[in-house]
C-alpha cells in the first residue's frame, strides 16, 4: 500500500483572469497541489493568506491595490509561514533584486510558468529557492554583489576611529589641507592616513579612495 503525498496548499493572485484560468489548470493536474483560493487583487490575496495560511502563495509582482512585492513585504513583516513566488512578465534585474531583498522564495517569468510553476511551488513548499533558469545571470550578480558588500563591510570594521573619521571627512569631498586643518594634524600624516585606509579596503588609488567615500557616506 503506498502513503498519498501530503497535499500543498496554495493561493494564487493575478488580475488577469485568462492567466490565473491557465496557471489553475496546470497547478490542479497535479494530485499533490490543492489550490484553496484565487484571488485579483493583492488586498484579496492578503486575506486569503492570513486567513487560510497556505503553504505557498503564487503572486502577481503588478496587481491593483496591492503588489505582490508589498504584499510580500507586509507577510514577511507579519513572519507569516507562507512562501512566496513572484510571477512577472518583467525580465528586470532592479525588480529581482528588490524581490530577493525582501525574501521571496520563488520568482517565476510569466513566459515560463506553465513549465515552471509546478517545480517552484513543490521545491518552495519543502523550503527551498526556485528561480526560472533564464534568471540565473541575475541570481548570480546578486551574490557577486553580496560578496563584495561583505567584504566592503569587513573592510570598515578594520579601519580605526581617526581612519574612520578622515574617511568621513573625505566623503565631505574636503582636501588633505582642510582635514589636517580639522584635525589638527599635517597633511603629510593625513596622507599616510590615506594610504592605510586604500590598504585595509583594498582599494586601487585616491580616485577609489574618493569613490568608495562617497558611496558609503551613510555607513560612516
Amino acid at each position: 500500500m503506498t502513503v498519498a503525498a501530503r497535499l500543498i496548499d496554495i493561493v494564487i493572485a493575478d488580475d488577469h483572469p485568462l492567466f490565473r484560468k491557465g496557471l489553475h489548470d496546470v497547478i490542479e493536474a497535479e494530485e499533490n497541489l490543492n489550490i484553496i483560493g484565487e484571488a485579483g487583487d493583492g488586498a484579496t490575496a492578503y486575506q486569503l493568506i492570513t486567513t487560510h495560511k497556505p503553504q505557498v502563495a503564487v503572486l502577481d509582482i503588478d496587481m491593483p491595490e496591492m503588489n505582490g512585492l508589498d504584499l510580500s513585504e507586509q507577510l514577511f513583516k507579519e513572519k507569516s509561514s507562507t512562501g512566496v513566488i513572484i510571477l512577472t512578465m518583467y525580465d528586470d534585474e532592479a525588480l529581482f533584486n528588490r524581490a530577493m531583498d525582501l525574501g521571496v522564495t520563488g520568482y517565476v517569468l510569466k513566459d515560463s510558468a506553465a513549465d515552471d510553476i509546478v517545480q517552484g511551488i513543490e521545491t518552495v513548499a519543502h523550503g527551498g529557492y526556485f528561480l526560472s533558469p533564464t534568471l540565473a545571470g541575475h541570481a548570480i550578480k546578486k551574490n557577486a554583489s553580496f560578496k563584495e558588500k561583505q567584504e566592503e563591510r569587513l573592510g570598515l570594521m578594520q579601519l580605526t576611529p581617526s581612519e574612520r573619521k578622515i574617511l568621513t571627512m573625505i566623503a565631505k569631498e574636503m582636501t588633505s589641507a582642510e582635514i589636517g586643518n580639522a584635525l589638527h594634524i599635517s597633511p603629510r600624516t593625513v596622507e599616510h592616513h590615506r594610504s592605510n585606509i586604500i590598504g585595509k579596503l583594498g582599494l586601487s588609488g585616491q580616485y577609489a579612495l574618493v569613490r568608495f567615500a562617497l558611496q558609503h557616506r551613510e555607513d560612516l
